[in-house]
């Protein structure tokens, strides 16, 4: 009989006994993945592309390096991007969260979405949060929690609707923002750091090219054969040593009645978006709106270059605006 019994740091599989792997705990940073090396890389199939430029307008305000959590001596930070006339009506606000296989990037890399989303007239941030260079899941997801309940409780600063918090991601942080709306309500997923008297539900989700499900018959996530995978990396344990926190750790696996609309933007690449269909099909049931817009022929890293950037963009105010009846 097949067995399989989950320990903090040891898996019981089949008999065998498996210790998380920490190798990939390195404490320096992974600057694999960038936006000008996704450039280099992508032009030579895609030579008409550009990377979409940062937007520095007076009508904008920008706060850079903004602590909002600590964990041990470590201060994690976000920028805030937002419209700089004053309002009486409170805003949307947009958690952006960056790819870079849960083990490089880094949040400067939409600055320019966040600047667009800014200037017409959404409050955005964009979060540092713990790679896989530093500390295994859940630690990601534990601080992406602590960002959206940091923004709750800047809500009036920031002249913010509660009940319009967005979080949009590309990539792994797509599987992040999609794995944030999925588990509202689940404190097993909060972790124990930053304004835990704020909740961290939230009411949209704008997930661009990233996996709904690590263990799904589509993900290309957890191959090993020619060095190790970044989902490897990040869980401490193969899909193989380990396959039940791998569908744990995967958005599809909570997908139910409490998850928000969900707005899909995707490449070509299917991989990327693996189990999309199966999530819509749950929240179909439950009558919660999803939305799929597709470019063909486009490169995973499509969101961060011309002509494919400007319509991200537009896809995103429309959802938002339909979402939340503005």
């Amino acid at each position: 009989m097949k067995r399989m019994i989950i320990f903090i740091g040891v898996t019981l599989c089949f008999g065998k006994i498996f210790s998380q792997s920490t190798a990939g705990v390195t404490g320096k940073t992974d600057t694999s993945y960038s936006t000008p090396g996704a450039y280099r890389s992508t032009v030579k199939s895609y030579p008409h592309i550009t990377i979409a430029p940062e937007l520095h307008a007076a009508s904008i305000v920008e706060q850079k390096d903004i602590a909002y959590t600590t964990t041990g001596n470590r201060e994690l930070l976000l920028d805030a991007f937002y419209p700089q006339a004053k309002t009486t009506v409170k805003r949307t606000a947009i958690i952006i969260i960056h790819g870079g296989g849960w083990r490089s990037g880094n949040r400067t890399q939409h600055y320019a979405l966040a600047q667009q989303l800014a200037n017409l007239g959404y409050v955005c941030f964009t979060p540092e949060y713990r790679l896989s260079t530093e500390a295994l899941f859940p630690a990601a997801v534990h601080d992406v929690k602590a960002v959206i309940r940091w923004v709750k409780q800047h809500a009036k600063k920031y002249k913010l609707d509660i009940s319009q918090i967005t979080v949009l991601g590309f990539s792994a942080g797509g599987e992040l923002a999609a794995f944030m709306g999925t588990t509202n309500g689940k404190a097993e997923f909060e972790g124990t750091t930053g304004n835990k008297k704020y909740s961290s539900t939230v009411q949209a989700i704008v997930n661009i090219d990233g996996t709904l499900s690590f263990v799904h018959a589509e993900s290309g996530e957890g191959d090993d054969s020619k060095k190790t995978s970044a989902a490897t990396y990040w869980f401490g344990y193969t899909k193989k040593e380990n396959p039940a926190l791998w569908a744990q750790a995967s958005p599809l696996t909570h997908g139910g009645k409490h998850t928000p609309p969900t707005l899909f933007i995707n490449s070509s690449v299917d991989r990327m978006h693996a189990g999309r269909n199966d999530y819509i099909k749950i929240l179909t049931g439950f009558n919660i709106y999803t939305e799929v817009q597709q470019f063909d022929n486009a490169p995973h890293g499509f969101c961060l270059f011309e002509p494919w950037f400007t319509p991200t963009v537009k896809y995103i105010d429309q959802f938002l605006k339909k979402t939340f009846n503005k």
